[in-house]
């Protein structure tokens, strides 16, 4: 089945098309826009696989479309140059959605929103929905359109969108929007909460059916920035106490249990059997580097939660447990107020060992906090500390705080690079 190029795209593809990114959002679009005809020219300033590193001048000039991947900010020179140009301009989830037959879910969120987004994509296939996972998942949407021609108009698209990609949103259109959450993070981009607010914003504001569903601290911030929900919006997943219907799957605690009440909130907008969402939690399993148990040594429990990449992901997970825990935190700064998310972990850590281009800063406020503390240079000497410091009963947690890319590939190199060198000194896998 051949796509449908829009009427105002298919002349602007009849030059080559300049693809800013290399990476996985990068290549997926070269491969859509080499379906609908096109060709694709790839930009990127790290030259991957053999990509063209300058934009200015005549390669400027030379392309009318410009796909740029979420990594690159709008006010970007290459951007600012393409638009100076002529060209016009488009992120990857607004090129991709253009060419898409169904229908689409779209997830944001501080936290949450990749389990969500798995947890829903996962329901919707066992009540024989034709459903999709994509967008900021890891497989773009580009990906997805590229792979199933666009999909069928009865094919869902649950598509996990982060601030960077829903700032400069234009074409794409969701069926209904849900929000799980909202704290600090990505002010190294945004520069302010409203600002970091505002972009999530964007993607309520292109729910074109009007079924948007928000958790509670999103309500809070919506209020503050002067935002208005409607009253079918709001979903409470702050409230105490469990729910015996999820005992045994991974949303019978907070914070989990909040992607369950944002998720059923939808289901049921839809009409959907609440037997059969319950179901699909019983046989529901978290992704990697989300808080999972690794290994047990002497006693010592170590657990690993590569995926926490920001404070408020951080003090959920340390607040799960009932003692204080060791832990193994620092990374890529991406703004926020340290010394706030210091002093609120405290009395919940027995001991942090700090890595990564964030150590010294988190040392600093550790010590005004009072917080016994370790400055480590990489994340092997961080391992072996804790694991000389620790005794029978404690756990020690991976729960970094920040980004991933001062020292590692991904959230999931560093996962990985932490579950290897656990098993190193002696950890028998359970």
């Amino acid at each position: 089945m051949s796509l449908i190029i829009p009427e105002f795209i298919d002349p602007l593809l009849a030059h080559p098309v300049a693809i800013f990114g290399g990476g996985v959002s990068g290549r997926a679009l070269a491969a859509l826009v080499a379906k609908v005809g096109g060709t694709g020219v790839i930009f990127d300033q790290k030259g991957l696989d053999g990509a063209l590193t300058e934009f200015r001048g005549a390669a400027a000039s030379a392309h009318q479309l410009v796909i740029y991947s979420p990594g690159f900010p709008p006010t970007h020179p290459w951007i600012s140059e393409a638009r100076a140009a002529g060209a016009v301009c488009l992120s990857e989830l607004d090129f991709a959605s253009l060419f898409w037959r169904g229908s689409v879910v779209a997830i944001t969120g501080t936290n949450g929103k990749t389990t969500l987004t798995e947890f829903l994509t996962h329901a919707l296939r066992s009540v024989d929905r034709d459903a999709y996972a994509t967008g900021n998942i890891g497989f773009s949407f580009s990906q997805l359109v590229t792979e199933r021609d666009g999909g069928a108009p009865d094919s869902i698209a649950v598509c996990e969108v982060s601030s960077f990609q829903s700032e400069t949103l234009r074409y794409f259109r969701a069926d209904a929007a849900l929000w799980t959450n909202f704290a600090e993070d990505h002010l190294e981009r945004h520069g302010t909460m409203e600002e970091y607010f505002q972009s999530k914003w964007r993607l309520f504001e292109r729910s074109v059916g009007g079924h948007v569903f928000a958790g509670s601290s999103v309500q809070r911030y919506a209020e503050k920035f002067g935002q208005t929900l409607p009253a079918e919006a709001h979903v409470s997943t702050e409230e105490q106490g469990g729910d015996v219907l999820l005992r045994g799957t991974v949303f019978a605690h907070y914070p989990q249990r909040e992607n369950f009440l944002i998720a059923a909130a939808w289901w049921r907008s839809h009409g959907l059997r609440e037997t059969a969402l319950y179901a699909a939690a019983q046989s529901f399993s978290l992704g990697e580097h989300r808080l999972a148990r690794v290994t047990v040594r002497d006693g010592v429990t170590w657990w690993n939660d590569s995926k926490a990449t920001n404070f408020h992901a951080v003090e959920a997970a340390v607040a799960g447990f009932a003692a204080p825990v060791i832990l193994i935190a620092g990374g890529k700064s991406k703004g926020g107020d340290v010394a706030s998310f210091v002093r609120r972990l405290a009395p919940q850590v027995k001991h942090a060992f700090f890595i990564g281009e964030t150590r010294s800063v988190l040392a600093t406020f550790a010590g005004a906090s009072g917080l016994r503390h370790t400055v480590c240079g990489d994340l092997n000497e961080a391992v072996r500390r804790a694991a000389a410091l620790a005794v029978a009963g404690d756990n020690i947690l991976l729960s970094p705080g920040f980004a991933s890319f001062d020292q590692f590939k991904n959230y999931e190199d560093r996962g990985r690079q932490f579950v290897a060198l656990v098993n190193s000194v002696g950890a028998t896998v359970v």
